[in-house]
């Protein structure tokens, strides 16, 4: 039997736990955590003391089911220090600063921990589930926020500081709504599902779920069909600037809103052919995940086995 390894793929209400093994989850389970709620009603010690005694019981879970586990990876939200190895701070789980997940892990379980940000291992996830020997990909993944990561030449690309390919954190409205992360008019706060949102209400006064919003453009509602034409418009502006940066040709979108693609894809594509330079005009390949929302746990399992 191949080695096991574990793959946690941690958001603000909830973090889902798989176990990997060649390249397949063999098991998964969803776990109801709100690690927002929680940072923002504790301190920063005892918020990062539930966060890791929370994971570490899913971990023992995980483990009496699968007892050959040889390590644990950890998609967590946030900049994460690459020298450290801790959550620099966490836009979505405010109060989170320096703070080490690792060692009370590594500590209670016996087993080697990898963390690293949540987009950037849901990008290794794609680039390993692409079974290529060598290559480039970038990852943008569209949920609450908007998360990114980079693949260069096989090999994660996490920047000098943690924060290569934070792009729900690039500008694209100056002076626009407060984001988590203390700037204005960043990506994420239109081109997410709490973006879509926001969209609406100001559109028309009515607070609607994203997913019920998405079945209002199937009724013709012109202000679901514009929230989510100007998120796509948006998302595809961001991404033409890094295809000028990067020239990366590979491009995997993913993340829960993933699934409402045909309602942006219109608005994207004419976009991203706008703000392309001619020279990359259809060369950028963009095309849905197929890992059913599992790159996440798949990138941090094999972060774990990689490292560990």
């Amino acid at each position: 039997m191949s080695d096991a390894f574990i793959g946690i793929d941690v958001g603000g209400t909830n973090f889902r736990l798989g176990v990997v093994q060649d390249l397949q989850v063999v098991w998964e389970k969803r776990f109801q955590a709100d690690f927002s709620g929680v940072c923002r009603r504790l301190s920063a010690v005892e918020a990062l003391d539930t966060i890791t005694a929370t994971l570490n019981d899913a971990v023992t879970e995980a483990r009496m089911a699968y007892p050959s586990i040889r390590a644990i990876g950890i998609g967590f939200p946030g900049f994460i220090d690459p020298a450290s190895h801790q959550v620099i701070s966490s836009p979505n789980l405010p109060g989170l600063s320096n703070a080490d997940i690792i060692t009370p892990l590594e500590q209670c379980s016996g087993l080697s921990v990898v963390l690293e940000n949540d987009a950037s291992a849901a990008a290794y996830g794609e680039f390993a589930l692409s079974q290529k020997s060598d290559g480039d990909l970038i990852y943008m993944g569209l949920g609450t926020g908007v998360g990114g990561g980079l693949v260069l030449q096989s090999k994660l690309h996490g920047g000098v500081h943690g924060v290569a390919m934070e792009v729900g954190h690039i500008t694209v409205e100056r002076g626009g709504r407060l984001c988590g992360c203390g700037n204005r008019g960043c990506l994420e706060q239109y081109a997410s599902t709490n973006g879509v949102v926001q969209t609406y209400v100001e559109l028309t006064g009515k607070t609607l779920s994203a997913f019920d919003i998405a079945q209002a453009v199937l009724q013709h509602d012109d202000a679901a069909v514009k929230a989510f034409e100007q998120a796509g418009e948006y998302l595809a502006s961001a991404l033409a600037h890094i295809a000028k940066v990067v020239d990366v040709g590979d491009v995997v979108v993913g993340g829960g809103m993933s699934a409402s693609w045909s309602l942006m894809q219109a608005a994207f594509e004419r976009r991203l052919n706008e703000d392309l330079i001619p020279t990359l005009r259809g060369k950028v390949k963009v095309r849905i995940s197929q890992a059913q929302d599992q790159a996440g746990i798949i990138g941090a399992a094999m972060l774990a086995r990689r490292h560990g």
